[in-house]
């Protein structure tokens, strides 16, 4: 493996948990990706993935992986990925509520919505402090509500790893799981 690319030690134990309730078939969608740690895990796991994120550079790397990088602005005043449907979205540490409704409508029938970041009380433990970017209670079940998506999992607490902070955080499917039997979770 090269570089800092550890991917299968650094994915979220929440992505690690749901990441085989996805569908095989179809692309995941590694929003905000950052330095690519979920969209490796998941393409070492055998999916198709495209990571987005502002600065691609820390991505480039994972091109080996044959992960799809595309550099976007996810918070223009045009949502980038405007009419494309994703087997997955996985989502870590960010939050931009603008366009948070779009993302069940991007899911495929049968499609997973991974989503884990700080919520409110956040301040208290350090940055990010800012309300605009804490989840407000319920927030994730809201969406998820609102969207018809069934949820797997559902979680607003304390955790000290790896550094003390409140998060929320959520497995949810479009339509149901439609017969599949996905739910091999691995940690």
């Amino acid at each position: 493996m090269t570089g800092s690319h550890t991917g299968l030690l650094d994915a979220s134990a929440w992505l690690k948990r749901f990441a085989l309730a996805i569908p095989k078939e179809g692309l995941v969608l590694d929003l905000a990706a950052g330095a690519g740690r979920h969209a490796l895990y998941l393409a070492k796991l055998g999916y198709a993935v495209l990571a987005v994120d502002r600065d691609i550079d820390a991505l480039e790397p994972l091109e080996e992986y044959s992960i799809q990088i595309e550099a976007l602005d996810l918070e223009a005043e045009l949502w980038p990925l405007q009419n494309r449907q994703f087997a997955g979205i996985v989502v870590n540490n960010y939050l931009y509520r603008p366009y948070l409704d779009l993302l069940p409508e991007m899911l495929v029938d049968g499609g997973v919505l991974i989503y884990e970041t700080f919520a409110l009380g956040n301040a208290e433990f350090g940055k990010p402090s800012n309300p605009h970017f804490l989840l407000n209670p319920g927030e994730l079940l809201a969406l998820a509500q609102a969207h018809g998506l069934k949820v797997l999992a559902y979680e607003d607490i304390y955790v000290d790893h790896p550094k003390p902070a409140m998060i929320q955080r959520i497995c949810a499917v479009k339509s149901g799981l439609k017969g599949r039997i996905p739910l091999q979770f691995t940690g």
